[in-house]
C-alpha cells in the first residue's frame, strides 16, 4: 500500500510539475509574443523615418526640356540626377500639350501615397496658351498614374481663361479632403491664385475653382507654396507687377485670412520664381529655394522662422540645372527603391567629389565603358582617390587611392538588383582649361607692378550672356590661377548700364612713379572705362559710356568687345571696338576719352564678326579677329596686319589661325587676346570654345557655356602666324 501511495503521490507530484512548466512555457511564450510586435513596430517606425529627399523638377522652356525629372539626396545639400536627368514619365503620355512644368509632389497623410500636379504646357505655344494641369497619383514613387483636368472645360465662366500655372497640393485637415491650388489668368485680370478639392482618387476636382489669396494692391500673384508651421499657413508666392520677387502671406486657415506681409524674402537682385519650401530632416530648419531663372541657377536660403533667410549656395551642389520643382522628405525604402529604378553606374562614375578633378571636363564613354577624368596641375597620379559619390547601397572595386600612371585601372560599381559594370578609367592632368568654371572672352596683361599674369574674362553660364559682373585671375606661371574675386559690378558700380557684361580688355599705365590699369568693358551694349591702381581692383566706373552710338556710316551691328593697345612706337593709345565692323579711334592722354573727330573704320572683310586683338611684333601690327557666330561649333579666328595701327590691314592666304578640332571634340574656337613672355619672342594665344565635352549638344546654350584655354602661338620666319593648335593638355608653366 505505501508503494501504491508513494507511486500516487509521485503521479501527483509529476502531474503538478508538468502543470508547472506548462505556466512556465505560457507565461515564456506569452512575453514572447507581447514583445515582438514592439520590435516589429520599431523596424516600420526606423522605415518611415526620413533620412533623404526627393526632388521634382523640369529643366528648360525646350519641348523635351518640359517634363518630370528626379534627383535625390541624403542631405539636403547635395542633389544627384536619377534617370542621368532624363525624364522619369512621359509629357506625351501623361499630358495634353505634350509638355508638363513646375511639378510638385507631397506625401499623402497615410504616409504610403503620393501625390503630384504639374502645369500642362508647352512654352513654345506661348505663355498663355494652357489651360489644364496633370493630377498623379502612386504608391511606390515609380509607377504613377495621371488625369488632366482642363479647368475651361471642366468647369464654367472660365471662357476668357488663359492660362493655369503651378499647381500644388495640401491636405485640409479639416476638410479632411486633398486641396489642390494654382494661379490663373482671366483676360486682362492679373494672374490670382485660386483652389478647389480634388476627389477621392485624385483623378478630378471635385469643387469649382475658389480665389485663395486676395492681393492687397491687385497685383498678380504666381507660384504659390503653403507651408504649415507652429499653428500658421504660409502661403509663398511670387508678385509680379508692382515689383518682382518672393513674398509671403499667413493666415490660421487654410483657405481665408491670408494677410500679406511687405518683405520680400529671396536674397538676390535677380528675377526668381518658383519658391518652394522644405524642412530639413532632424531639425528645426526649413530650406527656402527659388528659381533665379534668367541666370539658369537655383538658390537656396536656410531659415528657422520662416522670415528671416540667408544663403547657402556654398554648400549646394548638383550635377543637373533644375527650374521651378519642389523636394520631399523620403525614408531609407523609398531612396532604395528610386535608386534601385533609376539610378546608373554611369551617374556613380560621373560624380567624383576629389576637388583635383574638373567636374565640367569629365569624359564617359558608356558604349565602351571609358572614363577620363582630367585633374589639376601637380595632382599625385601615383596615389589618386577620384572619389566616387555613392550611396550605401553602391559597391565600388577597388577603391582608395589608385596608381593612374600606369594607365588606365579597372573600376567595378555594383548597384543593388543592376548587373555590375566594369570601366576602364583613365586620370591625367589637363591644363585647359585655365579657368575652372564657364567663362569666355579673355583679356591678358602681364603687370609690372606685380609680377603677375591677369586673365579678364566675361562671366559665362548665364543664360543669353546675362551675367551682370566681371571678375580677374592671376597667376605667376600661366598655369595656376588664383581667382581675384569680383572687380566691377554692374548692379553695384556702374550707373548707365546694369546688364550684359561681356568682353573686357585692360591696360598697365606708369605716370610720376605709379601705376595705373584703365580697364574698357561692355555693358548693355556700350563700353565704358573704370580705372584702379592695382590689376585686382577695386576699379571705379568713369561714370558714363565712352562708346554709347555707332559711327558713323554704320547700320548695324553692336558697340561691343573692346580693345586697348599702345602703340610702342609713339606710345600713343588706340581703342578697338566693334560687332559687325571694326571702329578705331586714339584715346586721349586721360584714357577715359576718346578723340571722336578721329573715328575710323577699318573692318578687314566681310567676314569679320567682332573681338579684335592688336599687337606689335618686328615692324608689323597684327589684328587678329572671330568671325561666325559664338554659338557656331565653327566659330575661329583669322588674322591680318598692317604698318599701322589704324590699318589698312592686309590679309595673307592661310589667315585662318585657330578653328575647331574635331577629333579631340574642341569646338567653337574664338575671341583670343594674346601675351608676350619673358621678354622673348614666345607668344601665347588665350581664347575661348564651347565647353567640353558637352558643348556641342547644347545647341545655341553652347554659346554662353564657354571656357578659357591657353595654347602656344609661334610665326613662321617670314612673320605669318602659324596655325594655333588648341589642345586638351595646354601648356606647361612658364618660368
Amino acid at each position: 500500500m505505501e508503494t501504491k501511495k508513494i507511486n500516487r503521490i509521485t503521479r501527483e507530484m509529476k502531474h503538478q510539475l508538468t502543470k508547472y512548466r506548462i505556466l512556465l512555457l505560457l507565461i515564456f511564450l506569452s512575453s514572447t509574443i507581447i514583445a515582438q510586435p514592439k520590435k516589429r513596430a520599431g523596424r516600420i517606425a526606423e522605415s518611415k523615418e526620413n533620412t533623404a529627399y526627393l526632388f521634382t523638377y523640369f529643366t528648360g522652356n525646350a519641348k523635351t526640356e518640359e517634363a518630370i525629372r528626379f534627383a535625390v539626396s541624403t542631405d539636403g545639400y547635395h542633389f544627384k540626377a536619377l534617370n542621368n536627368n532624363n525624364p522619369v514619365l512621359s509629357s506625351e503620355k501623361i499630358s495634353s500639350t505634350g509638355g508638363v512644368r513646375d511639378p510638385h509632389i507631397l506625401r499623402g497623410k497615410d504616409d504610403k501615397t503620393f501625390y503630384m500636379v504639374a502645369t500642362d504646357m508647352v512654352s513654345a505655344n506661348g505663355w498663355n496658351s494652357n489651360r489644364a494641369m496633370v493630377l498623379l497619383k502612386s504608391n511606390d514613387l515609380i509607377d504613377w498614374t495621371s488625369s488632366v483636368i482642363n479647368i475651361q472645360k471642366r468647369f464654367p465662366n472660365n471662357e476668357n481663361l488663359l492660362r493655369v500655372w503651378a499647381p500644388q497640393t495640401i491636405y485640409d485637415k479639416v476638410a479632411k479632403k486633398y486641396m489642390v491650388y494654382w494661379s490663373m489668368k482671366h483676360g486682362g485680370e492679373p494672374d490670382k491664385i485660386y483652389y478647389a478639392y480634388a476627389n477621392a482618387g485624385f483623378t478630378d476636382l471635385e469643387t469649382a475653382p475658389k480665389q485663395l489669396f486676395f492681393s492687397p494692391t491687385n497685383g498678380s500673384c504666381i507660384d504659390g507654396d503653403i507651408i504649415y508651421d507652429k499653428g500658421k499657413y504660409n502661403l509663398f508666392f511670387k508678385t509680379e507687377g508692382n515689383g518682382n520677387g518672393i513674398k509671403k502671406a499667413v493666415s490660421d486657415q487654410l483657405t481665408t485670412g491670408y494677410v500679406q506681409q511687405d518683405k520680400y524674402l529671396q536674397q538676390t537682385k535677380e528675377a526668381v520664381e518658383g519658391a518652394g519650401v522644405f524642412k530639413l530632416n532632424h531639425s528645426d530648419e526649413y530650406i527656402l529655394m527659388y528659381d533665379v531663372y534668367m541666370k539658369g541657377r537655383y538658390q537656396f536660403t536656410k531659415s528657422k522662422d520662416l522670415a528671416n533667410f540667408s544663403v547657402v549656395d556654398q554648400d549646394i551642389t548638383m550635377d543637373f540645372h533644375p527650374r521651378h520643382g519642389t523636394i520631399l522628405p523620403i525614408n531609407q525604402q523609398e531612396l532604395n527603391r528610386l535608386l534601385n529604378q533609376w539610378y546608373t553606374v554611369e551617374s556613380v562614375l560621373q560624380s567624383p567629389q576629389n576637388k583635383a578633378i574638373n567636374q565640367n571636363n569629365i569624359v564617359l564613354d558608356s558604349m565602351n565603358q571609358k572614363l577620363y577624368l582630367p585633374v589639376n596641375y601637380g595632382t599625385d597620379l601615383k596615389a589618386f582617390d577620384p572619389q566616387f559619390n555613392t550611396f550605401n547601397q553602391i559597391s565600388i572595386t577597388p577603391k582608395g587611392k589608385l596608381d593612374f600612371t600606369k594607365g588606365p585601372v579597372k573600376i567595378k560599381v555594383g548597384i543593388a538588383n543592376q548587373q555590375p559594370k566594369t570601366y576602364s578609367v583613365s586620370v591625367a592632368v589637363a591644363n585647359n582649361p585655365v579657368l575652372k568654371g564657364y567663362y569666355a572672352d579673355p583679356e591678358i596683361i602681364y603687370s609690372n607692378k606685380t609680377g603677375k599674369y591677369y586673365i579678364y574674362p566675361t562671366s559665362d553660364g548665364f543664360n543669353n550672356w546675362s551675367g551682370t559682373y566681371f571678375k580677374s585671375f592671376s597667376s605667376t606661371d600661366l598655369v595656376n590661377w588664383t581667382d581675384e574675386g569680383k572687380i566691377l559690378d554692374l548692379e553695384k558700380d556702374v550707373s548707365w548700364a546694369k546688364k550684359n557684361a561681356w568682353a573686357p580688355t585692360i591696360i598697365e599705365k606708369k605716370a610720376d612713379g605709379a601705376y595705373k590699369y584703365f580697364y574698357y568693358f561692355t555693358a548693355a551694349q556700350k563700353i565704358g572705362v573704370a580705372v584702379a591702381d592695382h590689376p585686382a581692383g577695386p576699379f571705379k566706373d568713369s561714370g558714363k559710356a565712352l562708346i554709347s552710338s555707332k559711327p558713323k556710316g554704320i547700320k548695324g551691328g553692336q558697340e561691343i568687345d573692346p580693345d586697348v593697345f599702345t602703340d610702342p612706337k609713339t606710345n600713343k593709345s588706340y581703342l578697338y571696338w566693334g560687332n559687325g565692323y571694326m571702329a578705331v579711334a586714339p584715346l586721349n592722354e586721360d584714357m577715359v576719352s576718346i578723340d571722336t573727330n578721329e573715328i575710323k573704320i577699318i573692318t578687314p572683310n566681310k567676314g569679320f564678326r567682332e573681338g579684335t586683338e592688336v599687337f606689335y611684333r618686328n615692324g608689323k601690327y597684327y589684328f587678329l579677329w572671330s568671325e561666325d557666330d559664338t554659338r557656331s561649333e565653327n566659330y575661329r579666328v583669322r588674322y591680318g596686319f598692317s604698318d599701322s595701327p589704324v590699318g589698312k590691314i592686309t590679309i595673307p592666304d592661310n589667315n585662318l589661325i585657330l578653328a575647331k578640332d574635331v577629333a579631340q571634340g574642341i569646338y567653337g574656337t574664338g575671341h583670343n587676346s594674346i601675351i608676350k613672355v619673358n621678354g622673348k619672342d614666345e607668344w601665347y594665344m588665350v581664347y575661348h570654345h564651347f565647353t567640353r565635352p558637352k558643348g556641342i549638344s547644347m545647341g545655341s546654350a553652347a554659346g554662353y557655356n564657354r571656357e578659357v584655354c591657353i595654347d602656344k602661338m609661334e610665326f613662321n620666319p617670314d612673320g605669318t602666324i602659324k596655325p594655333v593648335i588648341p589642345t586638351i593638355n595646354g601648356i606647361k608653366p612658364i618660368h
